[in-house]
C-alpha cells in the first residue's frame, strides 16, 4: 500500500507531558555510536525505535533524552517483575557481595530450587538450569534420547524454540532461510492457528484436521524414531496464538500412541504469563518434560530443563557433567531466580496476570469492532496478539509499511509495543496496573486512528 497523505504528527503533548521526537538527539548519538560497532542482527524493537535507555521503573522506560515509555514488551516477556523491583534487586545486590560464579552448591541456589520444585506439575520435580531458551530446548532433547533412545523430533508450523544448529530445523519463519542442512530427524506439522487454518476450516466442525494431519506427518515423514514432540502451549512469535484445548489433548494423545516425549516449551508462557502458573495449566496437559525460561530470572539470562528424577537420570544426560552447563545455576542466576519467584508469588503476580490481562482484552477487543482492520483479538492473561489485515474476508496481512507507521505513531506517544509486524505482541510485565494497562490500549487506539486516517484504511 502507498501512503495517501502526509504525515501524522503527534500532538507535543502526551498524557500531559511535552515529548521531544524519538528517538531524540542523545538516543541518536548514542545508538549511531554503538552501531558503529554493534553487528547487524540486533533485535527489531532496538533497531526501529533507536532509543538509548538511561533507567526504569517498573512499567516505564525513560530514555537519555527524558522522554518515558510504557513497556508493553517486558524484554519479550523476559522481565515479569518490570524494571528494577525492589526485592529483585535486593537479592542480586545481597550476592554480588558473596560470591558471583562458579557450580557450587549456595544457600540461595537450594532456596530457589526447592522453590521452583514445589511449583511445577504433577510428576516433574527435578531441574537443571541453564541461561538461555535455546540451551535449554536443545539440552531437552538430549534427554530425550536418552531416555527414547530414539533421534527424530516433531514440532510445529510458526514454533520458536531458538535460533540454534540443535533446534533451527524446528523454528518458523525466515530465519531458518539458508542455514541448512537440518540436523536430521527434524518435522513440522501445522500448528492449530485457527485464525489461519491452511485447510480453511471452521473450528470446531474442521474435526482437529490439524492432530490427524500430526499423526500423518509422524506415521509418513519419520523413521518411526520419535523422541519427542515438542509443543509450545501457546505459542509466541507465531503471534501469541492461543489453540483449542482439544487440539493439546490430542497432541499428548499422539505422542502417547508413538511411544513419544512431551515437551511443552514454556520458556515464554511460564510462571504467571497466561494468567496462570505455567500455561499448560490452562489446558489440563501433563507434559513429560518441560522447558522453562524468560520469566523465571526476571531479566537475568536464566532457564532450565525440569522433568522428574527417574527421568532426569537417563545416561548420558544424567552422568556427571552429561547437563550441566558452566554459566548455568551461576550464584547471581539463582540470586535472580530466587528473587523473581520470590516476588511472583508474594505480590500475586500470577493472579494480576489473570485479572489486569482480562480487562485489557476485553478493551482491545472494543477496539477490534472500531476498526475494520483489525481482524483478530485473542489471548491468555498478558500474553495477547492483535492481528492486523488489509482485508477481514482475505485475511491478507496488513503491509509492514503501515504496521512501522503504527510502531512509531505509538512510541511517540509513549508507548513501546511490538507493532511493527502484522501481529502485534502484547507481553507487559506482570507488575502493570489496570490504568496502565488502559492507559496503553488509550494510546493504541490513538495511534490506531492515526494511522487509520494517514492511510486511508476505511
Amino acid at each position: 500500500m502507498n501512503e495517501a497523505s502526509p504525515r501524522h504528527t503527534p500532538s507535543a503533548q502526551t498524557n500531559g507531558a511535552e515529548r521531544r521526537a524519538v528517538p531524540g538527539p542523545k538516543s541518536k548519538a548514542i545508538f549511531d555510536r554503538e552501531a558503529a560497532a554493534m553487528a547487524p542482527g540486533l533485535q527489531s524493537i532496538a533497531l526501529y525505535s533507536q532509543i538509548a535507555v538511561d533507567h526504569a521503573k517498573g512499567c516505564t522506560i525513560t530514555d537519555v533524552d527524558g522522554n518515558d515509555y510504557l513497556d508493553f514488551i517486558a524484554g519479550i516477556a523476559v522481565g515479569s517483575l518490570g524494571h528494577c523491583h525492589p526485592h529483585y534487586v535486593k537479592r542480586i545486590r545481597e550476592q554480588l557481595e558473596h560470591v558471583t560464579f562458579g557450580s557450587f552448591t549456595t544457600e540461595t541456589r537450594a532456596r530457589f530450587l526447592n522453590l521452583v520444585s514445589g511449583l511445577l506439575p504433577e510428576g516433574i520435580t527435578h531441574i537443571q538450569l541453564f541461561s538461555g531458551g535455546a540451551e535449554a530446548v536443545e539440552a531437552a532433547f538430549r534427554l530425550a534420547k536418552s531416555i527414547s533412545k530414539k533421534f527424530e523430533f516433531v514440532g510445529f508450523w510458526g514454533g520458536y524454540h531458538g535460533k540454534t544448529a540443535g533446534v533451527i530445523g524446528l523454528l518458523g519463519g525466515g530465519y531458518r532461510n539458508h542455514q541448512g542442512p537440518f540436523p536430521p530427524g527434524m518435522h513440522l506439522s501445522p500448528y492449530a492457528n485457527c485464525y489461519r487454518c491452511p485447510w480453511k476450516l471452521e473450528y470446531p466442525s474442521c474435526g482437529l484436521a490439524c492432530a490427524e494431519h500430526l499423526r500423518n506427518v509422524i506415521k509418513n515423514d519419520t523413521q518411526g524414531e520419535v523422541a519427542a514432540i515438542i509443543l509450545e502451549p501457546m505459542q509466541g512469535t507465531a503471534g501469541n496464538v492461543v489453540p483449542p484445548d482439544d487440539f493439546v489433548h490430542a497432541v499428548r494423545e499422539i505422542a502417547d500412541e508413538c511411544g513419544a516425549l512431551l515437551i511443552a516449551d514454556e520458556i515464554l508462557t511460564g510462571f504467571g504469563r497466561t494468567g496462570t502458573m505455567w500455561a499448560s495449566d490452562q489446558f489440563g496437559l501433563n507434559p513429560d518434560i518441560m522447558t522453562i525460561g524468560k520469566g523465571i530470572g526476571g531479566g537475568f539470562p536464566l532457564s532450565a530443563v525440569a522433568s522428574s528424577f527417574e527421568r532426569m537420570s537417563a545416561k548420558p544426560f544424567g552422568e556427571p557433567s552429561g547437563s550441566s552447563s558452566s554459566y548455568g545455576g551461576n550464584p547471581l542466576a539463582a540470586a535472580a531466580g530466587l528473587g523473581a519467584v520470590e516476588a511472583i508469588l508474594e505480590d500475586k503476580l500470577v493472579e494480576n496476570s489473570a485479572r489486569v490481562g482480562a480487562r485489557m482484552l476485553e478493551a482491545l477487543k472494543g477496539l477490534h469492532e472500531k476498526y475494520r482492520f483489525i481482524g483478530d483479538v485473542r489471548g491468555r492473561g498478558l500474553m495477547i496478539g492483535v492481528e492486523m489485515v488489509a482485508d477481514r474476508k482475505t485475511k491478507a496481512p496488513l503491509d509492514k509499511t503501515i504496521t512501522r507507521a503504527l510502531f512509531h505513531e505509538a512510541l511517540e506517544r509513549g508507548l513501546i509495543t511490538m507493532s511493527y509486524s502484522n501481529v502485534i505482541r502484547i507481553n507487559p510485565p506482570l507488575v502493570i496496573t489496570e490504568d496502565e494497562a488502559l492507559r496503553g490500549v488509550d494510546i493504541l487506539d490513538q495511534s490506531f486512528a492515526a494511522i487509520s486516517l494517514r492511510f486511508r484504511l476505511d
